[in-house]
C-alpha cells in the first residue's frame, strides 16, 4: 500500500501542464487574472499613464473632430433647404449622432488608437516584469503601428456591419444580441492585442503561425477585454488594460 502511494505521488506531470523549465503551468482563468492584476496594479506607472492621457486625448479629439464636421455640413445643407433653424437643427442632429458614435465605434477607434502608442505600454510592461525579454524586443516603426491601427478599426467597422441583420434578429431573443456582440468583438480584440506584443518579437511569417496556436488564449483576452468595455469609467482604461495584459499573456505562455 505504501509503495502504490508513492509510485502515485511519483507520477510525472503531464507535458501539457508544465511550461519549459518543467514548473506547472498556470491554466487559461489563471493566466488571464494574473495578467488582469498586474497590469490594473500598473495603471499608475508614468509611461502607462502617459499613453492613457495621449490614447484618451485623441480618442475624443477624433469624435470631436466628427461631430463638428458633420453639424457644419448639416448647418449648409439645412441653411439652402429650410433657412430658418438650420443652426439649431443642425446642432441637435450632430449632438445626438456623435453621442451615439460614441457608443457603437468607442471601442474601435480606442484600440486603433492605442495601437499608435501600444508600444509604450508593452516596453513599460516587460521593463518591470519581463526584462528578459525587452533586451531582444524590436521597436515597432509608427508606419506599422498606424497601418495596424487602422486595420483593426477597419476589421471592427466592417464586421460589425455584416453581422448587423443577425444582432437585429438576436434581439428577439434578449440578451442574444448582447451575446453574440461580445463574442464577435473578444475574437477581434483578441487579436488586435495580441498583434500589438507579438510585433515586438516576430516577424510576419512567425505571427501568422503564432496566431494559428493561440487562438484559445487570445480569444479569452478579447472576451475579458471586451467585458471590460462594459463598465462605465473602466472602459476608458479598457483599451490601455489590455494592452498590458496581452503583454503578460503572450510572455507568460512563452515561459
Amino acid at each position: 500500500m505504501l509503495r502504490s502511494g508513492i509510485e502515485t505521488a511519483a507520477l510525472p506531470v503531464p507535458p501539457a501542464a508544465r511550461n519549459v523549465d518543467g514548473a506547472r503551468r498556470p491554466r487559461h482563468p489563471r493566466r488571464m487574472m494574473r495578467a488582469f492584476l498586474l497590469s490594473a496594479g500598473q495603471l499608475g506607472d508614468p509611461a502607462v499613464l502617459r499613453v492613457f492621457a495621449k490614447s484618451m486625448g485623441l480618442t475624443l479629439a477624433i469624435f470631436a473632430i466628427a461631430g463638428f464636421a458633420l453639424w457644419w455640413g448639416l448647418q449648409a445643407l439645412l441653411a439652402h433647404w429650410v433657412g430658418w433653424g438650420a443652426t439649431g437643427l443642425a446642432t441637435a442632429f450632430a449632438a445626438v449622432v456623435t453621442v451615439l458614435a460614441m457608443w457603437l465605434l468607442f471601442r474601435a477607434v480606442a484600440v486603433a488608437v492605442v495601437g499608435l502608442f501600444a508600444d509604450e505600454v508593452v516596453e513599460a510592461v516587460e521593463r518591470r516584469h519581463y526584462p528578459a525579454a525587452l533586451a531582444t524586443a524590436r521597436p515597432v516603426p509608427f508606419a506599422r503601428s498606424v497601418a495596424m491601427g487602422l486595420r483593426s478599426a477597419v476589421r471592427v467597422i466592417v464586421t460589425n456591419l455584416i453581422l448587423l441583420p443577425l444582432y437585429v434578429v438576436l434581439l428577439a431573443t434578449g440578451m442574444g444580441t448582447a451575446a453574440a456582440f461580445l463574442i464577435v468583438n473578444g475574437w477581434l480584440l483578441g487579436r488586435d492585442l495580441g498583434d500589438m506584443v507579438a510585433a515586438r518579437h516576430m516577424d510576419a511569417d512567425a505571427m501568422a503561425t503564432w496566431r494559428r496556436q493561440t487562438n484559445g488564449r487570445r480569444f479569452l483576452l478579447g472576451l475579458g477585454d471586451a467585458g471590460l468595455f462594459l463598465i462605465p469609467f473602466v472602459n476608458l482604461a479598457a483599451p490601455v488594460l489590455g494592452a498590458a495584459m496581452a503583454t503578460h499573456l503572450f510572455h507568460t505562455r512563452r515561459a
